[in-house]
């Protein structure tokens, strides 16, 4: 669904090895200020500084915009030549109408580059499913992008949006000196303005301008929310006399734009009421009927995108998806819709951003998604505990999207949990929030019967069941694989981040293929050595197999973003060794329970006639953590690694456990 561009900050680090021309040298007025202008501060490891950046959005009364974009970076590092790379996203609504680059080198001579050193690139083939686009992309790569270089370029396009809304990305992944925004607007029009993730800044010095200086870099950090969710950005939004499109003053109207958008798309032909009849033949029950549905267009509509002008935004119809079975995540949608309606099932679109946390409840009105999905009315009286449904105003909601295939009907993957998305409705669009699922529902719970024997040589069988989002993950790895040795590697992993060495002796998993069930690994291992002598003693590590602590946050740098996971976690081990015949537990490690409220942990070793049983839960709750947080999750992992890395002591005799 082709709604948002790439953001419009110099987070592009493709590495492409293109040829560059040196021209006649004569940087802009505005390029040479920058040589004397001071360096922002910035720590020993930054690639580079943001001297200056400007934007120039130009409204033309027939409601093109005119874009000029300015940025100059000093590199300070080798790997800041990336700094040095342009790239500008063009489409059939926008003209390329100048695009200008410098260089300006400690030493030697300068650099003057423009649109005939660029290459242009297309997406065409397959990637993502996208079979044909006209989405294209300039890249240039600036000379010389050297420590103690300056780097420079302006482009301006030439836009007709669909809708009249802009945003000004004024952060970086490198500290800024200064950076400008202008608004030119024809007479009669009028805008409005909207601050995220930064507080709210005065136009100035003339009306229509802003201008913010010393900004602290971003510095991506494993685990963070996306870009859109931190990044302070300025939203604004236009008003041209009535008569012309405008940029969106509310959801509701963005839904109403969405709902036209789509108006009779979903109008069912003679041969999609053909086919659900023919699926839903011999089904008794409204449930199985919509499951049968939406697994043939989940299994049977391949993802195909054919994404041209404005069709990046509007469905194609439902018959044209089932005549040619293929579509993007909104064809999908669409043909289900329709499907379902044949069945007295009504549902609405559901357009959602795929990075939890791009969109919120603070977000004005914006075409800031990338996927649609549907929001199915339940029918009164259908209760079913596989279904995942949300009561809200319009009814019992249960969201699905049709483009996964490998979640069941009922679900909804961890991305798309607690996410906020717009509901498109006959009344217009409804900013509304995805359920966050229950951590039972996805998980992994192991179970293993082990023996060990005097010379450390642990043999045995283990049992895994997983659900939810783990499962999904076991079935992409299976279906992915065309050979029987690749299928197994999912328990490679794990046995080998538990065994310093091991042996798979055999391995069997089922429900790869069927969504609506867990997947389940039953293996045999041996691992000798696993338990270690010391004199007349043996020490055995009472936790077999699986990790759930993490290096995550352990780093002398200090947390400046919330840890996100991916969706709500409930796991659970219980594991039995079968003892030496002439040992006993002598010693055995402490019980643990450590519980911060959005993340829990208890384990508990037991001697239990003449075995050694461990039991053990690992709970994530939240799926945001935020950064005053931070260390009460490290100390969290640090815990569970101490308890991972316990041993019981064995000792020859016939005494009870000691105290």
């Amino acid at each position: 669904m082709k709604i948002t561009r790439a953001p419009r900050y110099c987070g592009y680090v493709l590495l492409l090895g293109f040829g560059t021309t040196a021209a006649a040298w004569g940087p802009p007025q505005w390029v040479q200020a920058q040589v004397n202008a001071p360096t922002p501060e910035h720590d020993e490891k930054a690639n580079g500084v943001l001297l200056y950046s400007e934007t120039v959005l130009t409204a033309k009364p027939n409601g093109k915009l005119l874009r000029l974009d300015r940025r100059a970076y000093r590199i300070l590092r080798p790997d800041g030549r990336d700094l040095g790379l342009v790239r500008v996203d063009l489409d059939a609504q926008t003209k390329l109408n100048s695009l200008h680059a410098w260089s300006l080198p400690a030493t030697g001579k300068g650099y003057d580059v423009g649109e005939r050193d660029a290459l242009e690139t297309s997406l065409p083939g397959v990637q993502n499913g996208e079979l044909m686009s006209d989405l294209r992309t300039k890249l240039l790569r600036i000379p010389a992008a050297v420590p103690g270089s300056i780097v420079a370029y302006e482009w301006e396009v030439e836009e007709r949006p669909y809708q009249l809304t802009d945003e000004w990305l004024f952060e970086d992944t490198v500290p800024v000196r200064e950076t400008h925004y202008t608004l030119q607007l024809p007479p009669g029009w009028s805008y409005k303005v909207t601050w995220l993730n930064h507080s709210e800044q005065a136009a100035g010095p003339s009306a229509n301008t802003w201008v913010l200086q010393n900004l602290k870099a971003i510095e991506v950090e494993e685990r963070m929310p996306p870009w859109r969710g931190i990044a302070g950005r300025m939203v604004v939004s236009l008003q041209p006399p009535n008569g012309m499109p405008r940029g969106f003053s509310s959801w509701s109207e963005m839904g109403r734009w969405y709902q036209d958008l789509a108006r009779g798309r979903s109008e069912p032909s003679p041969q999609i009421k053909q086919k659900v009849a023919e699926l839903t033949q011999g089904s008794t029950t409204t449930l199985d009927k919509m499951k049968r549905l939406a697994a043939f267009v989940q299994d049977d509509i391949r993802y195909v995108a054919i994404e041209l002008g404005v069709g990046g935004l509007q469905p194609h119809s439902a018959a044209e998806v089932l005549t040619h079975s293929y579509g993007d995540c909104k064809d999908k949608a669409t043909l289900l819709k329709s499907m379902l309606a044949e069945i007295g099932v009504t549902s609405d679109y559901f357009i959602i951003n795929t990075e939890r946390g791009s969109i919120t409840r603070d977000t004005p009105a914006n075409l800031g998604f990338n996927h649609a999905i549907l929001a199915i009315q339940l029918p009164a009286g259908l209760e079913d505990p596989s279904l995942l449904a949300t009561d809200m105003q319009h009814g019992r909601i249960l969201f699905f999207d049709p483009t996964d295939p490998l979640t069941p009907f009922g679900n909804l993957r961890g991305s798309l949990q607690a996410n906020y998305g717009l509901l498109i409705t006959p009344d217009g669009g409804v900013l509304t929030s995805t359920p966050k699922l229950a951590g039972r529902l996805n998980s992994i719970d192991r179970t293993a019967n082990m023996t060990l024997d005097e010379n450390g040589m642990l043999h045995g069988d283990i049992h895994e069941v997983w659900s939810g989002d783990r499962a999904s993950d076991q079935r992409a790895i299976a279906r992915a694989s065309s050979q029987e040795t690749d299928r197994i590697k999912p328990v490679e992993s794990v046995a080998a981040e538990s065994f310093t060495s091991f042996d798979i002796v055999k391995a069997t998993v089922s429900a790869v293929r069927v969504n609506d069930r867990p997947v389940e690994w039953s293996y045999s291992v041996e691992a000798p050595h696993y338990a270690k002598a010391a004199g007349e003693l043996i020490l055995v590590r009472p936790r077999v197999v699986g990790s759930k602590t993490s290096g995550l946050l352990e780093t002398p740098k200090p947390r400046h973003f919330p840890i996100e996971f991916r969706g709500a976690e409930r796991d659970s081990d219980v594991f039995e060794i079968e003892l030496p015949p002439k040992y006993v537990v002598d010693e055995l490690p402490p019980p643990v329970n450590a519980d911060f409220g959005f993340v829990a942990y208890q384990s508990r070793t037991e001697a239990v006639g003449h075995k050694l049983r461990y039991t053990r839960t690992y709970e994530v709750r939240d799926l945001s953590v935020p950064v005053d947080k931070a260390e009460q999750l490290k100390k969290f992992y640090r815990i569970i690694l101490a308890d991972e890395r316990a041993l019981a002591v064995l000792k020859l005799g016939s005494e009870s456990p000691g105290r």
